[in-house]
């Protein structure tokens, strides 16, 4: 699961991994098999940012895409024996400004607000850039 946080501005919010230093949306994975793709994403936005998505002022939105990619060899220990591959589904989170965030501490060393095309460049993830890249689009859709 793929959240890229944003402003109505265009800002984007990106967190850097403590394990590998990149940049990066919120990402996660489902808890159990049961558990929504949107649950999962209200969950790991808290649990990455401290923000609650589903607070007055801000609005989840299920882009309905979803990329399939090999995962990295340095993190197939993260998953079960013989997944070699991943469906990441991408959300957006626009919150109403820039604002500051609470990082997991074992997950996250810094964060930072960019203009979207800023921060498509500054990602480590080709699916997040990609997903940054089509902010402008989403919201002209929203605006018809």
């Amino acid at each position: 699961m793929l959240v890229v946080i944003h402003t109505p501005a265009l800002e984007v919010l990106l967190i850097r991994r403590i394990d590998a230093g990149t940049w990066q949306s919120v990402t996660g994975s489902k808890d159990h098999e049961a558990e929504s793709f949107w649950d999962t994403a209200v969950r790991e936005v808290h649990e990455e940012t401290g923000l609650d998505a589903t607070a007055a002022g801000c609005e989840l939105v299920d882009w309905g895409l979803e990329n399939v990619y090999d995962i990295y060899p340095r993190y197939l220990g993260r998953y079960g024996p013989g997944v070699t591959r991943n469906t990441e589904r991408v959300f957006g989170l626009r919150v109403p400004s820039i604002c500051p965030v609470q990082l997991s501490p074992t997950e996250h060393t810094e964060w930072q607000w960019q203009p979207w095309h800023v921060a498509a460049d500054k990602v480590f993830s080709p699916s997040n850039a990609e997903a940054i890249l089509w902010l402008p689009r989403w919201q002209d859709l929203r605006q018809d």
